[in-house]
C-alpha cells in the first residue's frame, strides 16, 4: 500500500510492521522526514523480513560456539598455559573470564539483539561514536584476509595427508637439506644412539618452510617473490567454501554450523583418547598442568590471561553483535552467554590435554625435554604436531583428522568475519544492497581473495605475521574500551539495563553493572597500556622485520583507532547549533533507535520516528506537529526518566 502524497515537498515516510496487516495505522506527519530519506518513499521494503533471521534458536548458539572456539584454542591456549605457570594459569584465566570475558560478551549480544542492527548501524545508539563501527569493520576486514590464508594452509596439509606415507615423514626429498634429521634413525632396537640434534632440522619443519612456503627464495618482507600456485589454488578454494556457506546469510551458515561447530569436538575427543594412551603422554600432561604458583605474582601472567580471554571469545570483532542481530527479540542471550563463554574455556583446557599428551609422547621418542618440542602458533599446527603424527601407527589417518578439525574450527570464525562485514554494509544501505546481498557477498569475497594473493607468495608468511601482529592489536582494544564507555557513560547504564529488561524480562544484576562501569574498562585499559609499554618488534623465527615494515604495521593499528575521532568530527558537522550543542545532539540516540519491530517498541520507544536526535523525541514532535496525543502521558514519563538519567550521569 501507499500513503496519499501530502501537499509538502518531501516524501511520506513508510512504516510496515506486523501489526499493519491487521488494520490501518496513523499517518505520520510528513514534515518529520529528514533529507536523507528523500527519494526512498516509494520503496516498500520491510526491513526485518528482508534482513532475515535464524531459522532456529540452536543456529545462533552453535554459530557463537563455532565463532569463539577456533584455532586459538588449539595452538595458543596450551602454550600460554605452560609458559605462565601451568595449572596455576587457570586461576587468572577464569578471573579474567569473569571480569572481562563474560560481561563484554553479554554487552555485545544485548546491543545486537535489541537493535537488530550490524556493527555500523548499531551506533544509532550514539552517532558520535559511529567511527567505532568503522574501526571494527576495518579490523575485521584485515583479519579475514589473512585468516583465510591460514585455512588455505590447512587445506594444503589436508590434501597432503591423503597418501600412504606423509610427505614430511622422512628426509631425502628435493626440498630437504643436509641438516635434515628424522626421528626414525635416532633409535635402533632398545637403545638410543646419541645424536647432537641442536644443529639439525626435522623433516616436518623443512616441509613447512621449504616446500609449502618456499620461503628460502625470499630475502624478506620486501622481496615477496613469485606466487605459489598450489597455495593460491588452496586460497581460492577456501574463499569458494566460505562464499557458498554464507551465500544466503544466516539461513545457510546457520545450518552449516550444525556440522562445523560440533564435529571438531568429536575429533578432539578422538585425539585426546589416542594421546593419553600413548607411552610418555603423562610427561606432556604433567608439564602442561604442573602448578607454579609463584608465577601469579607476575603481572605478565595476568595480562596473558586477559589477552587469551580477549581474543579467544572474539569480543570487539563485531561477530557476536552481528549474530545476535538476527535473533528474535526475546531470545535468552543471558543463558547463551554463559554456555558459550564457559564452554569455550573448557574446550581450551581439553585441547591442551590432547596436544600435550602427544607432545609428551614425542618428547620421549626424541629423548628431549617437552619445552624443546612445544611451540605456539603456526609452528605447533604445521611443524610440531604433524611431526608427532608421523610417529603414530596409521599416521595419515590421524593427520587427516587433525587438519580436518582445524579446517572446521577456522571456517566457523571466517563465516563470522564475512557475515560481520556484509551485514554492517547492507544495514547501512538496506534499500540498495539487501535485495542483492548474495551478489554483494560474492564481490567482498573476490576482492579479499585478490588482496590476499600477496600471502601466497614465497615471502607471504612475513606479510601474514605482520597482519597477525598489528591488524587486531591495540586497535581492537581501543574499540572495545570505547564501546564499553559509550554504552555505560554516554548512553547510560540505567537505560541500557532497561533495554535488556525489555528483552529478557529482568535487569542485569550487580555483577554485570559493576563490570561494565568499572572493572572491565579499567582492566582493558591496563591491558592496552601494558601492550604499548612492553611493545616488541615483530619477527618470524630469526628474521627481524625492517623499520618500514614496523611503521606500516603500527599505522594499520593507528588508522583503525583514528576512525573513532574521524567519525566524531563527521557526526558533529551534521548537527546544528553551537559546538557543545552539536556534541550533545550527536551523543543522543537517533529517533529510530530501538527494537526493529513495532510490537516490541514499548515504553520510551513507543511511536518513535526516524529522522530526529531530539532528547525528548515524543514530546517535541507532539507539541510541534500534534496528531500523536494518545501517547502524551507515556512521553511525559519517559522525558522524566531521561532527565533523571542525565542528572545522574552528570553527578
Amino acid at each position: 500500500m501507499k500513503w496519499p502524497n501530502p501537499p509538502y515537498h518531501v516524501h511520506t515516510v513508510h512504516f510496515y510492521s506486523a501489526t499493519e496487516r491487521h488494520g490501518p495505522q496513523p499517518i505520520i506527519p510528513d514534515l518529520l522526514m529528514t533529507p536523507s530519506d528523500h527519494g526512498d518513499g516509494d520503496l516498500e521494503i520491510e526491513h526485518t523480513e528482508d534482513r532475515g533471521n535464524w531459522t532456529g534458536k540452536l543456529d545462533f548458539l552453535l554459530s557463537c560456539i563455532g565463532y569463539c572456539v577456533g584455532l586459538g584454542n588449539v595452538w595458543r591456549f596450551p602454550y600460554r598455559a605452560y609458559t605462565n605457570g601451568g595449572g596455576a594459569f587457570l586461576v587468572p584465566y577464569f578471573i579474567m573470564l569473569a571480569i572481562c570475558g563474560i560481561p563484554i560478551f553479554f554487552m555485545e549480544l544485548s546491543l545486537g539483539q535489541f537493535s537488530s542492527l550490524g556493527p555500523l548501524a548499531v551506533w544509532k545508539i550514539s552517532p558520535l561514536f559511529k567511527g567505532t563501527g568503522m574501526a571494527t569493520i576495518l579490523i575485521v576486514s584485515l583479519v579475514a584476509i589473512y585468516y583465510n590464508m591460514i585455512i588455505a594452509y590447512v587445506l594444503f596439509y589436508l590434501f597432503a595427508s591423503l597418501t600412504k606415507n606423509l610427505p614430511w615423514q622422512y628426509c631425502g626429498n628435493w626440498w630437504n637439506t643436509d641438516l635434515c634429521l628424522d626421528h626414525h634413525i635416532m633409535q635402533t632396537g632398545n637403545g638410543a644412539i646419541p645424536f647432537n640434534i641442536s644443529n639439525t632440522v626435522s623433516p616436518s619443519e623443512e616441509y613447512w618452510s621449504r616446500y609449502v612456503l618456499h620461503i628460502q627464495e625470499s630475502s624478506g618482507i620486501g622481496d615477496p617473490g613469485r606466487i605459489r600456485w598450489n597455495l593460491c589454488l588452496c586460497l581460492l578454494l577456501a574463499w569458494v567454501i566460505v562464499y557458498l556457506c554464507i551465500l544466503k546469510g544466516v539461513k545457510s551458515s546457520g545450518k552449516v554450523v550444525y556440522f562445523t561447530a560440533t564435529f571438531p569436538y568429536l575429533i578432539l575427543v578422538m585425539l585426546l583418547v589416542r594421546g593419553v594412551t600413548l607411552e610418555g603422554a603423562w610427561l606432556g600432561i604433567k608439564f602442561y598442568l604442573t602448578p607454579q604458583f609463584h608465577h601469579l605474582l607476575s603481572s605478565k601472567v595476568w595480562i596473558e590471561a586477559a589477552l587469551q580471554i580477549f581474543y579467544s571469545l572474539g569480543v570487539g570483532f563485531g561477530g557476536l553483535l552481528t549474530f545476535a542481530s538476527y535473533n528474535t527479540f526475546h531470545q535468552n542471550i543471558y543463558r547463551d552467554t554463559f554456555i558459550v563463554t564457559v564452554g569455550n574455556a573448557i574446550t581450551s583446557i581439553l585441547a591442551g590435554f590432547a596436544i600435550f599428551s602427544v607432545l609428551g609422547y614425542m618428547s620421549q621418542e626424541l629423548g628431549v625435554p617437552v619445552d624443546q618440542v612445544a611451540k605456539a602458533g603456526p609452528g605447533l599446527a604445521f611443524v610440531v604436531y604433524p611431526q608427532a603424527m608421523t610417529m603414530l601407527p596409521l599416521a595419515p589417518f590421524w593427520s587427516f583428522l587433525f587438519f580436518f578439525m582445524l579446517l572446521t574450527l577456522g571456517l566457523d570464525s571466517q563465516f563470522a568475519f564475512l557475515e560481520t562485514i556484509v551485514t554492517a554494509v547492507t544495514d547501512q544501505f538496506p534499500y540498495y544492497l539487501r535485495p542483492k546481498k548474495a551478489f554483494f557477498s560474492g564481490i567482498i569475497c573476490v576482492v579479499m581473495f585478490f588482496m590476499g594473493l600477496i600471502l601466497t607468495t614465497e615471502g607471504g608468511m612475513y606479510w601474514l605475521v605482520l597482519l597477525d601482529d598489528y591488524s587486531a592489536g591495540f586497535g581492537l582494544m581501543v574499540v572495545v574500551i570505547t564501546t564499553c564507555l559509550a554504552v555505560t557513560r554516554i548512553y547510560g547504564l540505567k537505560r541500557f539495563c532497561r533495554d535488556i529488561h525489555m528483552m529478557l524480562g529482568f535487569k542485569p544484576g550487580m555483577y554485570f553493572r559493576s563490570c561494565w562501569l568499572f572493572l572491565s574498562p579499567v582492566t582493558m585499559m591496563a591491558l592496552l597500556v601494558y601492550s604499548i609499554v612492553k611493545y616488541q618488534p615483530s619477527k618470524y623465527g630469526t628474521y627481524l622485520f625492517p623499520y618500514w615494515a614496523e611503521v606500516l604495521g603500527i599505522l594499520m593499528g593507528v588508522f583503525s583507532c583514528l576512525m573513532i575521532p574521524m567519525g566524531m568530527v563527521f557526526a558533529v558537522i551534521q548537527e546544528e547549533g553551537t559546538l557543545w550543542q552539536r556534541i550533545q545532539q550527536a551523543s543522543r540516540p537517533t529517533m529510530d533507535w530501538g527494537p526493529s519491530l513495532e510490537e516490541n517498541r514499548t515504553g520510551m520507544y513507543v511511536a518513535t520516528l526516524a529522522g530526529s536526535q531530539s532528547p525528548k523525541p515524543l514530546m517535541v514532535h507532539m507539541r510541534k506537529y500534534g496528531g500523536i496525543t494518545s501517547y502524551e502521558n507515556t512521553a511525559l514519563e519517559v522525558d522524566k526518566e531521561i532527565e533523571e538519567d542525565e542528572e545522574e550521569s552528570m553527578m
